[in-house]
């Protein structure tokens, strides 16, 4: 089974194992403010301390598990996880590679300091679906439409970003693409603005595949860390809708 090992933290050793005591927040216990320093003690000792991991594909129990062993290197603490896997057949992985497609009509990279997925979110409490429409003079309005309520959000200054292969170089007029999403799904792809810590992503890009389909590419921090890609299906637009 192949394994990957990663050392973090770093610093000094963190001195004597510390003793090992019952976590929790009881009024009723006498002992409390005793033990909330040894957790503060122990706390401290942990982030000093180099931490190693090791992720391996074995079998616990009979069952082919993911397992992931964290331990310190003072050995104050050890930490095992077994997560039950299915093992794909050769002939399945083609089911799960990402999705074919076309060179993106619209590609736009936004700083990180302007999110989408405060205003998706607020959008999506009002409407099924969201229009979007991008231009790689570098803007992007996001809007809906119902019965009683029209709504439009710009986003400008972005970053346009043209592939080698693609002929954006030879339009006279910057490309433009419209897109129905659902917002459901787009507000899903976006939930990693407020999950991951900041500093964690270095750059994320946005690309618009008219009828086909929404990517939304984020970059992690360092870039030799690795990526991870979202596509987003998108409802089918005749010409005459995808006037604003």
């Amino acid at each position: 089974a192949a394994t990957l090992q990663s050392l973090g933290g770093g610093g000094a050793d963190g001195g004597a194992k510390s003793t090992a005591h019952p976590l929790h927040n009881s009024n009723a216990d006498p002992r409390k403010n005793s033990s909330a320093s040894r957790n503060r003690r122990s706390s401290s000792s942990f982030h000093s301390t180099s931490i190693l991991v090791v992720m391996k594909l074995a079998k616990r129990g009979g069952l082919p598990c993911l397992c992931l062993d964290t331990s310190c290197a003072n050995g104050t603490l050890d930490v095992h996880h077994a997560v039950p896997v299915r093992i794909l057949r050769a002939e399945e992985w083609q089911h799960h590679l990402p999705p074919v497609v076309n060179t993106p009509d619209v590609q736009l990279e936004f700083q990180l300091d302007r999110p989408l997925r405060p205003v998706i979110e607020r959008l999506k409490a009002i409407s099924p679906v969201i229009y979007l429409e991008g231009s790689m003079a570098g803007e992007l309005v996001l809007r809906i439409d119902n019965d009683n309520v029209s709504i439009r959000t710009f986003y400008d200054k972005l970053i346009p970003r043209v592939d080698e292969e693609s002929s954006q170089e030879q339009r006279t007029d910057p490309a433009r693409c419209t897109l129905k999403v659902d917002s459901k799904k787009l507000l899903a792809s976006l939930q990693w603005q407020s999950s991951m810590a900041r500093g964690t992503v270095g750059s994320y890009i946005v690309c618009m595949i008219e009828n086909e389909m929404m990517v939304v590419h984020v970059v992690l921090n360092p870039e030799d860390v690795g990526f991870f890609t979202y596509y987003i299906p998108v409802h089918f637009l005749s010409p005459d809708m995808m006037d604003f």
